[in-house]
This record gives structure tokens, sequence and C-alpha cells, in this order.
């Protein structure tokens, strides 16, 4: 019986050290991980993959919270049965998990309620994050790259095209690619619209 133990990180930002101490000290044997985002498919994920072609019946799987593996609904319920029906253990350091000590029915049970309790705390972050960017928007923050020309050439651009010219004959005499023109073009015909 191997104790496997997978940790996930959602971005590069992210440090799976916490995660990796906390597996270690509950006597994994095997410690895989992936950094990848929550939503992302199984299949996507080449070191779980990894571990479930190692795996075996009567083998646990050890991770620091049901989230680590999906934090989609039916995507936890789905992946969590599939190694339930494969007589594969389940344990969570956080508590809310133990196949090991309780019957299959149950353990589906609570399954079933902390994806869900997963996935509604995913839409949260989601809308919080959709109304802080739009309160920050509101303010005048300015999200994405900075602009990487000069109102100069802005106007030098609008001024060849209103006067007849083609993008790439436009791009070449301002020393801009094609599309930064026709993004300044469409910046400029949004300005219009609005203050029309």
């Amino acid at each position: 019986m191997t104790v496997y133990g997978y940790w996930r990180c959602s971005t590069t930002e992210q440090d799976q050290q916490r995660q990796v101490l906390a597996l270690k000290q509950a006597g994994c044997d095997e410690i895989l991980g992936d950094k990848i985002t929550g939503t992302s498919d199984w299949s996507s994920r080449p070191q779980l993959q990894q571990c479930l072609n190692l795996i075996e019946a009567g083998d646990t799987l050890v991770i620091s919270e049901l989230s680590r593996l999906s934090r989609s609904f039916m995507g936890m319920v789905n992946q969590v049965s599939d190694l339930l029906e494969r007589g594969i253990h389940i344990k969570t350091l956080d508590g809310r998990l133990d196949t090991t000590a309780m019957p299959a029915e149950i353990t589906m049970l609570i399954i079933s309620i902390l994806g869900y309790a997963a996935s509604q705390e995913l839409d949260q972050i989601k809308t919080r994050t959709l109304e802080g960017r739009a309160v920050a928007k509101a303010r005048g923050v300015k999200f994405g790259r900075k602009r990487t020309y000069t109102s100069f050439q802005a106007d030098e651009v609008v001024r060849k095209h209103n006067d007849g010219n083609g993008m790439g004959t436009i791009a070449k005499s301002v020393g801009m690619s094609r599309s930064m023109v026709q993004r300044i073009l469409r910046e400029h015909k949004q300005n219009q619209l609005l203050v029309a």
C-alpha cells in the first residue's frame, strides 16, 4: 500500500513548498505536482497523469484540499468517483475527507457537498474579481500594457489614414507594425464614437 501525495498551484507566482512540506509530514511515499489552474482538465496535468498511472487499488492519494484536484463541481465528483471505483483511497490534509475510514455512499455524499462548495467559492472569487476591476476602471485605473507609441505618432497614423494611405504604407512611414497601426485606428474610431 503506497501513499501518493499530489500538490497543485494555480500560477507560477504561487509557491508549492507549503503543500509539499505538509505532504511529507503526512508520510507520503511519492509526491508529485503541477503548476496549472484548477479548472484545467486532468489530462493536461502531466504529473497527475503519472500519479494516476502509478497508483493502484488499496493505495491512498493525499492532497491538501479537494480544490487541488478540481474547482469544477462535476469534474470533482467524476474524478473522485473514478478513483474510488478503482479502489483508491483519498485523504485531504484539511481533515474534510478520509475515505479509508468510511463507506463509499457516505464518501460520495461528502464529496458532492465539498465539490459544490469549492465550485461556489470559485464563482465568488470570479465575481469579486470582476467587481473589483469594474470599480478600479471607474476610478481611472488602466489595465494591460502601457502604450508603446506617442500621441504624435497616433495623430500621424490617423492623418495618413485619412489621406488615403494603406496600412502597409502607414506602418513603414511611421516605423510601426501593421497590427499597431490597426490598433491605433481602432482606438481612434472608438474614441470618435464615444465623443459623438
